[in-house]
């Protein structure tokens, strides 16, 4: 991961490329697609800072690809690496839906086993019903950090959910702050 600093100017950078294009593309705006245009420059910018290395940044560009217009302003931000960026991105979802097909298949197969294993908790020590509370606890908490992630539900391990996260977060953190020195100086 590149320092906060280099992070934020390339940040900004782009920011304020994906903004100058959205409001040369239409002057009068109301405020909500204002509102939309200036969320949307500023997510692809994210993304495009990390250059399209972590999962959440490609799910990003990928989700901003589907529309049209938007595709448009991902191609300008992405500049000279928005054709080697799009190919790569535009595999990740489809090796990512046989995994989800596959676990639906396994989780159908498993019903009868966990039908059996509640029977079996009711008659369990102490020490193994709180060790499977723990388990699904955490299986709970996996499933949430990956809806809250972009592209976390292609994550299958937890170190690397773990390590998109904190990318993310770092990165997110350094949006706010350009942001908030962008909010400051006006």
């Amino acid at each position: 991961m590149p320092p906060p600093s280099s992070l934020k100017q390339e940040f900004l950078k782009k920011w304020m490329m994906g903004l100058h294009i959205c409001s040369s593309s239409k002057k009068n705006m109301s405020i909500l697609e204002r509102k939309k245009a200036i969320k949307l420059s500023a997510d692809i910018a994210l993304a495009s800072a990390r250059n399209g290395t972590t999962c959440w940044s490609q799910a990003i560009i990928v989700n901003a690809s589907k529309d049209d217009q938007d595709k448009i302003l991902v191609q300008h931000v992405l500049g000279r690496e928005s054709e080697r960026l799009m190919k790569r991105v535009s595999v990740l979802p489809l090796t990512s839906n046989k995994r989800i097909r596959s676990r639906k298949i396994l989780r159908r197969s498993c019903g009868s086993i966990r039908r059996r294993a509640r029977k079996s908790i009711a008659t369990s020590p102490p020490k193994v019903v709180a060790i499977s509370i723990a388990k699904k606890l955490i299986r709970k908490r996996t499933q949430l950090l990956k809806s809250l992630v972009p592209g976390g539900k292609f994550i299958m391990d937890e170190i690397s959910l773990i390590e998109e996260t904190l990318d993310y977060i770092i990165s997110l953190q350094a949006q706010v702050d350009v942001m908030r020195s962008l909010a400051n100086a006006s």
